[in-house]
């Protein structure tokens, strides 16, 4: 062969495999898509493979602590694998954060968090160590709380009606307490006041047990909380729930009645809620195993039992739907804290 033809040959080959090579990568471009979307979708057998860990930024033995260890276990059994939670409480939940921003990024460190952190601090900090949208993605509600209106069990206050009207006769003079300067409880109260166009001041307490005692001996006129935490002093006698902070009565306590019933405003409603998270990107498998197995967990007897000794409520809802609830939870809080003129470093 001569060495045009030698060369030419040669060419033509070089330029054959250009094509092969470019129909091979425009194959594959087509291609990667697909194979993304079918393992978003894929079953997530292969998870979790190591045990997992739920980061709590309460205490050991608060009520929101003892559901995440009652899940843990439960599913636990379901994995296959040990699922741990860790205490990690302090800083307004800063401490739990941290160590979740540091820790595993595939579902294997999850975290617990109620709605101060999500949609209340936001607004609140004017600095915050994390982002509640870039560093957490929501991904199964643990339980949602309504809170009790608590008054001294020799209070002079029978119902919230008459709390409004004192309030309304002397303005500043009545007083309300919670734990910390913009927690559900401390807003609750606030967003009484803002529906009633009445002025009260707030009184914080360094422990929740200190907050109860308070309203019980009646250094404050009233104070909202849960059973769990209000609970013990109520069925002590020493403190009278005139109230409950739901739209209509709870079929566990049908003789509190709600708070426009009491004489408060129509459509009042203040609740407390936690939610499991995991880190934002989570393959959406993962996701949805994590959330179909907390909702088996939450639906077994011994697990709604104990939320009828804490007043608790399961809400079982879609992610969208969960999202739009977060959504609208925000928009509340940022209204009264900008009313209230509230902000913390």
């Amino acid at each position: 062969m001569t060495a045009p033809r030698l060369r030419a040959r040669r060419t033509a080959l070089a330029r054959s495999g250009q094509v092969l090579a470019l129909a091979a990568a425009a194959l594959l471009a087509a291609a990667l898509p697909r194979l993304a979307a079918a393992q978003a979708s894929a079953p997530a057998t292969d998870w979790p493979t190591r045990p997992v860990r739920i980061l709590t930024p309460f205490p050991a033995g608060a009520g929101p602590e003892t559901v995440a260890r009652v899940v843990a276990e439960k599913l636990s059994k379901k994995w296959g694998k040990p699922v741990i939670v860790e205490n990690k409480p302090g800083a307004n939940g800063f401490i739990a954060i941290d160590a979740f921003k540091r820790g595993a990024t595939d579902g294997h460190d999850l975290i617990q968090l109620d709605n101060a952190h999500l949609v209340i601090y936001p607004h609140l900090f004017k600095k915050l160590p994390y982002d509640p949208v870039k560093d957490f993605d929501p991904i199964a509600p643990l339980f949602k709380a309504y809170f009790f209106v608590g008054v001294s069990a020799n209070s002079k206050y029978k119902t919230v009606g008459d709390i409004v009207a004192d309030a309304k006769a002397h303005p500043g003079a009545l007083n309300y307490g919670s734990w910390s300067v913009g927690n559900p409880v401390h807003l609750g109260a606030a967003q009484l006041e803002a529906m009633t166009q009445t002025q009260m001041t707030h009184v914080v307490y360094k422990e929740t047990s200190m907050l109860y005692t308070a309203v019980a001996n009646g250094e404050l006129n009233f104070a909202l909380g849960t059973m769990a935490t209000a609970g013990p002093l109520q069925r002590a006698g020493k403190i009278r729930f005139i109230a409950i902070t739901s739209p209509k009565r709870h079929p566990a306590f049908p003789d509190v009645p709600t708070v426009a019933e009491s004489g408060g405003p129509a459509g009042y409603e203040a609740t407390g809620w936690t939610t499991i998270a995991a880190p934002r990107g989570l393959p959406k498998a993962v996701q949805e195993r994590i959330q179909r197995d907390i909702e088996a967990a939450l639906a077994e007897p011994d697990i709604r039992e104990r939320y009828v000794t804490f007043g608790y409520d399961i809400f079982p809802t879609t992610k969208e739907q969960y999202m739009g609830f977060i959504s609208a939870e925000s928009a509340k809080y940022a209204a009264l804290i900008k009313r209230f003129n509230l902000s913390l470093d």
